[in-house]
């Protein structure tokens, strides 16, 4: 039998990709549920194409005009009541949640609160409130599998290994499409520029995180939660050419490290997969003609967002969730045209200088924070754009 997952997110990049690796693997898998914020396009096409059992579009008003047009079996549902239905829906056994941030902290815990199997590529919900999903998922027995590129791969290097052992993760990252820019460089750059992203093919919220570094930092965040690390023992390394996707460092000095093409339908196969391996539509690397690997230090200074992350995580609490929350209406306001992309970290830096951290914050102050933190944000932009 197939085994049946439910997506939520499928019309975003990393759930189309997904689907590429149900359509490539149907003997082994079945999107049961489909789950998707507006597009209900592309949400009707892969209903079509898949056949889940329900589908959701959390926005309302999309939900009715595919009801309005849709005559086939599968149940459509919607607004946050239908995301919430889909995240613990009986007939699939891994949750895989690739919803844009914040947005996917609320079906993630239900879904751990079912005791689904999570395929994470969220990584705002470790973010914002990683010591409640954490503890979540032990008190549930619930695996969470990263689907990141980067926590992938670190994930596959601690396989077999003892923590005692381990000395320090070091996260690649390629740098974007402003490697070696300064900040005058940036002060102009333009929205298309910044989604000129590399290697990688991914949304534009992660597109314009990637070029800040902020999606670096998130990551710093999730690997603190999903590895029990310190925030000391991670540390993030460029790597323009996107094949070392990240590495273990052990106390003997040496390192183990996970490579592969920049293909996100590797790491949503692994953690759909685990333990096991399938065959995979991903391009096998030819060494020989691979060419260099080059390393080095991230440029901080340039673009600050990491070390904001760094400070949040450090701080913990309720900080990270405002880190996360500030970043998310700042790129918005970008992707708006509304801001420049040097704005991005100094709105963030400056919701976070006002902000009083709560130490080990309940859901509803999770909720609060950022809430908050929004508000705080949409203020800067305001004062940014008198």
């Amino acid at each position: 039998m197939p085994k049946p997952i439910a997506i939520l997110g499928s019309t975003g990049s990393v759930g189309t990709q997904a689907l590429d690796v149900i359509a490539a693997h149907p003997e082994h898998f079945s999107a049961a549920v489909l789950a998707a914020h507006g597009n209900d396009g592309l949400l009707e096409e892969q209903i079509e194409r898949f056949k889940p059992e329900i589908a959701v579009l959390a926005d309302v008003r999309s939900a009715e005009r595919l009801r309005s047009r849709y005559r086939g079996r599968t149940q459509i549902l919607a607004g946050e009541e239908g995301l919430l239905e889909a995240a613990v829906y009986p007939g699939a056994d891994i949750v895989l949640t690739s919803l844009v941030g914040f947005a996917g902290l609320k079906p993630t815990l239900a879904a751990i609160g079912a005791g689904k199997t999570i395929a994470l590529a969220n990584k705002e919900t470790l973010v914002a409130a990683g010591e409640l999903v954490t503890s979540l998922a032990r008190a549930n027995k619930v695996q969470i599998l990263p689907v990141d590129s980067e926590h992938s791969a670190i994930f596959q290097c601690l396989c077999g290994l003892e923590r005692e052992n381990v000395r320090k993760l070091l996260v690649t990252a390629s740098g974007g499409p402003f490697r070696g820019k300064t900040a005058r460089e940036l002060q102009h750059v333009t929205l298309e520029q910044c989604l000129r992203h590399p290697n990688w093919s991914m949304g534009r919220k992660i597109t314009v995180d990637s070029a800040t570094l902020a999606n670096k930092g998130l990551e710093v965040i999730e690997a603190r939660w999903l590895y029990d690390m310190r925030y000391d023992q991670i540390e993030v390394v460029v790597h323009p050419q996107s094949i070392i996707h990240s590495m273990v460092e052990l106390v003997d000095g040496a390192v183990i490290a996970q490579l592969g093409a920049p293909d996100m339908r590797g790491p949503i196969q692994y953690a759909l997969t685990y333990p096991g391996r399938l065959a995979s539509q991903v391009p096998a690397l030819d060494f020989q003609k691979m060419g260099m690997l080059t390393f080095e230090a991230p440029d901080t200074e340039t673009f600050p967002a990491l070390q904001l992350a760094y400070a949040a995580g450090r701080t913990g609490g309720t900080m990270p969730c405002v880190f996360n929350a500030a970043n998310e209406v700042a790129v918005t306001a970008f992707l708006r045209n509304q801001v420049r992309f040097l704005d991005i970290p100094l709105i963030i830096g400056e919701v976070m200088r006002q902000h009083t951290s709560t130490d080990h914050p309940a859901l509803a102050e999770i909720f609060a924070a950022d809430q908050w933190a929004r508000d705080r944000a949409d203020q800067s932009i305001c004062e940014l754009t008198k």
